[in-house]
């Protein structure tokens, strides 16, 4: 193969070369190109228009050089190498005769080399170029525009020169080699390096500990630290077959995945609140910090939403890397030149952008720098790219704060699940050194479906070993819903500061009336702080909700990580999950929270937008008497996602369960009955209201609802009130014949709250819960409501064959039941004989859907030996389960058996010619079969031709695809004129 035919073949890993650095570096790498006369003017010109993404001007550059010959194309990998190579360590050619007779020539002909030497002093130039008459104002303002960095500028001036015919390139050859040769690149010089240094150093201290959630600072994350299951968000699918499933990484691969937006710097990891995002983005710190990885990069800058939205000045790119990050101790401009020189060697994580008040908009555009702006513009222009484009920026964020607008500006979505099962056991393993107390837990929790499934968010596995002793030792129920938790937290912190001998073993009234004054002030500041969008309190706003020393010593309150400098540091709520907690409390236990506020916690109404209500909440201090208005506005102001766990809360707090006890510590039944009875008719309201938006069924196919974003929520407010009577009520009038509930963040938790519900329902329903996270812990929790599903669909949610196996089993005994897909889990042979009993057991069976898993061929015996007198399948997909011509033989036999089978799937197995005979054979004897896929297969010629023959004698067969094997464009045209039937 010839240099050009070579270069072609390579042009994609040519193109991810060219841009996986920054503009600087293909501007380097033009420099060498044009001084080795490879580029003409005019083509150089064409590749450096402004405001175009990296990715064109790199394939315009693949396509100029290309059209130049072999020639060309070699010179191009040489630039490339050059450029590198100038990158680590310049050895350039830095003599040239400065009265040379071509001063144009040779401004171009030594290009790498002046621009090397000119970058550090280009402000001087410009200034003496233009008194001395060769540039004009405007031009020298051109060229100094704020986006271009220090060398874009010294090309620009060359680039004018070129066109000048005043004398410029004489003055800038002379003056040039004047200037002195730079001796080292930036990041060698001492400034540089000892920033470095010292950044490495103060993100190591801000990352050691995991203070997120424990204000001791007592657990090392180096020793605690474990992975979550991390996914590649995928886009629902459109008509077509199923994908692969998605792909799992690690924290090594976070930035390793192909984008789905090459030309964008941001990765986005979503996950809901206790997830570990934080702890994620720690970890990728402190690996960072300490030398183990990601050091690609030279510089990572970790930011906190939370604390940037207190930033009331106005910040310019500068400003927010050295005032509220990390300050060089000098040279702080050489410092901020190599980061604008060198935006590929930066990273800037932004941690918890759902806490982030403003909304993200495109609409402002800046791109100096050095300008000062508000903080949300300074954002929302570096997540764009406008500010230090390519630089690598990661944001976290819950998933209802992601806008399809901020999603254009995203390189790589990933989502954050949690812990799988034995992550969870790793976990509890590593907090407890003690080998038997971590088993009793372990074996607790797996005892406990409920709880173990509340455990898959790491905020619960940590309150879980928090709580070790009161859960072994005090005995009685474990913990249920997420209330009960929060509860039993609340008490672990209640008794472990209170005097050993005071205080009770167990939350009990007197425990919670000795602390009231105290929950009250903490639940105030919770409320107050979600109404304001605050998540992080000053002293002056901790002074005016009556906060005291006493009040901070109960645990909940903690030092803010990487607070903006004050001389008494802030402090912020453990964790968000606990402001919403203490905010439901206070408006359980308020004497002066009117019910009727209530309604505007569960979205009754429609948020007002008067001036009152937008400068009520500004107004009110929160230490004052909360009044009806003020509570109600404050409830319009705070973020749905927030008042909707703080609505889960609340109903939870006043469950039949939990509100004798909130009634003993101080607040009147009657008032907590008043306020039972508005939240129980606010969540029925509310679940009839988003009943009656479903649209009505299409003539002729059942009524189909997809859940909008906050059904999960009240169903999960519905399972915290523990009430089966609401739940009854409320699903009552629901007549729907299919229930999506596809990437709505279905863990193991919402299952059980779903189960609750939906096992009242009073018609069949087909249940679709793709692209979850259900696993074998939820699976286990939808098994009370299977007596109502006439159909399962659990694409895509981590589930094994220890999961399936329950599933079944229940299964046998629900006549409901006719279909159930099962796409892209891990499921292997282990599960095939369980789902051949429900198919021996079940004869009314329909659908079969196990695409994208691993059941081999021992499974497809056994699905084969089960259906072979099967009178009631229709459908039986088993693509790219890994089927070989073993398998294929049992398949052929049931074929020649069966008499109800419609549709077979065995796309991407590996049947080749020799299980696509067995099944011709089968075909022969069979009466059912309309459609039989065999697509990507490596079936060849020899296997079509034994099927050609067996369609001859088959009438029924409607379609055969055979797609993607190894047949040439001639057997192609041949076999397709020979069956009409054969799809090629």
């Amino acid at each position: 193969m010839c240099a050009q035919e070579a270069f072609q073949a390579q042009r994609s890993q040519l193109v991810e070369l060219l841009v996986s650095g920054s503009l600087e570096g293909f501007e380097s790498i033009l420099d060498w190109l044009l001084s080795w006369e490879v580029l003409s003017w005019e083509d150089y010109e064409g590749l450096t228009l402004l405001g175009q993404p990296l990715s064109h001007l790199a394939r315009r550059l693949l396509d100029t050089v290309w059209n130049k010959g072999a020639w060309g194309c070699e010179q191009l990998i040489a630039a490339v190498q050059e450029a590198q190579a100038d990158s680590q360590s310049p050895k350039l050619c830095d003599h040239w005769d400065p009265h040379s007779p071509h001063p144009a020539q040779d401004l171009r002909s030594h290009r790498p080399a002046i621009v090397r030497r000119l970058y550090s002093h280009v402000e001087g130039v410009l200034d003496l170029a233009k008194e001395r008459g060769f540039i004009s104002l405007y031009e020298c303002d051109e060229i100094r525009r704020p986006i271009f960095t220090s060398s874009q500028r010294a090309r620009r001036l060359l680039d004018l020169a070129m066109v000048k015919a005043n004398g410029l390139a004489p003055f800038l050859l002379q003056h040039v080699e004047e200037l002195p040769v730079p001796k080292a690149l930036p990041f060698e010089d001492a400034a540089c390096k000892k920033y470095m240094s010292k950044l490495r150093t103060t993100v190591s201290a801000q990352s050691r500990f995991l203070s997120t959630y424990d204000g001791a600072e007592s657990l090392c994350l180096e020793e605690i630290y474990t992975e979550n299951v991390l996914e590649i968000r995928t886009e629902v699918g459109m008509a077509g077959p199923p994908q692969n499933c998605p792909a799992t990484l690690g924290l090594e691969g976070l930035f390793s995945s192909q984008g789905i937006n090459k030309d964008a710097d941001t990765v986005l990891v979503v996950g809901e609140a206790g997830s570990g995002k934080s702890t994620l983005l720690q970890q990728l710190q402190l690996l960072w910090a300490t030398g183990r990885d990601f050091q690609e990069f030279l510089f990572v800058f970790p930011f906190s939403c939370r604390q940037l939205q207190c930033v009331a000045k106005p910040l310019s790119v500068q400003a927010l890397l050295f005032e509220h990050c990390c300050w060089p101790d000098l040279g702080q401009q050489d410092v901020f030149q190599f980061l604008l020189e060198h935006p590929d060697r930066v990273l800037l994580t932004f941690d918890g952008f759902d806490e982030f008040k403003f909304r993200f908009t495109d609409r402002e555009r800046h791109c100096s720098p050095t300008h000062p702006m508000s903080v949300q513009n300074l954002l929302f222009n570096l997540l764009q790219g406008n500010l230090l484009k390519n630089a690598r920026k990661v944001l976290t964020s819950r998933p209802d704060a992601v806008s399809a607008c901020l999603r254009k500006y995203v390189c790589t979505e990933l989502t954050l699940k949690g812990f799988s099962e034995d992550g969870i056991e790793l976990y509890l393993r590593k907090c407890h050194r003690d080998p038997g107390v971590a088993d009793r837990l372990i074996s607790l929790l797996k005892a406990t479906s409920a709880l173990h499934g509340l455990c898959h968010l790491p905020v619960f596995s940590w309150m879980v070993s928090k709580c070790h002793q009161e859960l072994l030792l005090q005995g009685g129920g474990s913990p249920t819903t997420t209330t009960d938790m929060y509860l039993l937290i609340l008490q672990h912190f209640l008794l472990h500061s209170s005097p050993p001998d005071s205080a009770p073993h167990h939350l009990g009234a007197g425990l919670l009336r000795g602390r009231l004054p105290t929950l009250l002030h903490l639940g105030r500041l919770a409320l107050w702080g979600l109404g304001m969008c605050c998540y992080v309190f000053s002293a002056k706003q901790l002074q005016a909700a009556h906060i005291d020393r006493e009040d901070i010593s109960l645990g909940f309150l903690v030092r803010a990580q990487r607070a903006v400098s004050e001389s008494t540091a802030p402090l912020e709520f453990l964790h968000i999950t606990f402001q919403c907690f203490f905010a439901a409390l206070y408006l359980a236990l308020s004497a002066d929270m009117p019910p009727s506020s209530l309604r505007y916690l569960f979205n009754c109404h429609q948020p007002e937008s008067s001036l009152l209500a937008r400068l009520l909440p500004a107004l009110c201090v929160p230490g004052a008497r909360c009044k009806e208005d003020s509570v109600a506005v404050l409830l319009q102001e705070a973020e749905p996602h927030n008042l909707q766990i703080t609505a889960a809360f609340l109903a939870g707090l006043l469950s039949q369960e939990h509100r004798s006890l909130l009634a003993e510590c101080q607040a009147s039944e009657k008032a907590l009955l008043r306020r039972w009875d508005c939240a129980r008719r606010c969540l029925a309201h509310s679940l009839h209201k988003h009943f009656h938006s479903i649209p009505p069924a299409v003539q002729g196919e059942a009524k189909s609802m997809h859940a909008m974003p906050g059904f999960v929520w009240l169903i999960r407010s519905l399972y915290e009130m523990q009430e089966e009577r609401l739940a009854r009520e409320a699903v009552r009038r629901l007549n729907v014949g299919h229930l999506k509930l596809t990437f709505c963040s279905v863990g193991p938790a919402e299952c059980a709250a779903l189960a609750f519900v939906l096992r009242h329902l009073r018609w069949p329903v087909a249940l679709q819960l793709d692209h979850n996270s259900v696993g074998d812990i939820g699976v286990e929790q939808l098994l009370p409501c299977l007596s109502v599903c006439k159909a399962l669909y659990l694409r895509d949610n981590n589930i094994s064959d220890r999961g399936i196996c329950k599933l079944i089993e229940h299964a046998l005994h629900c006549e409901q039941l006719q279909k159930l897909a099962l796409f892209n889990n891990k499921l292997t042979d282990g599960c095939a004989h369980s789902v051949a009993r429900l198919l021996e057991c079940r004869r009314n069976f329909l659908a079969l859907r196990f695409w994208g898993n691993k059941v081999g061929d021992k499974g497809a015996q056994a699905l084969a030996e089960a259906l072979g007198d099967h009178q009631s399948l229709r459908w039986l997909s088993l693509v790219g389960n890994n089927i070989g011509s073993v398998g294929a033989q049992a398949l052929a036999l049931m074929l020649e058996k069966n008499v109800a089978l419609e549709e077979l799937c065995l796309e991407e197995n590996r049947l080749q010619d020799e299980g696509v005979c067995s099944l011709a054979e089968g075909l022969k004897r069979n009466s059912s079969l309309k459609v039989l896929k065999l697509s990507n297969n490596c079936v060849t010629y020899l296997g079509a031709e034994a099927l050609l023959q067996a369609l001859a004698r088959n009438d029924t067969i409607l379609e055969v695809w055979l797609r993607g094997n190894t047949f040439s464009p001639e057997e192609i045209e041949k076999l397709s004129h020979r069956d009409t039937r054969l799809l090629l």
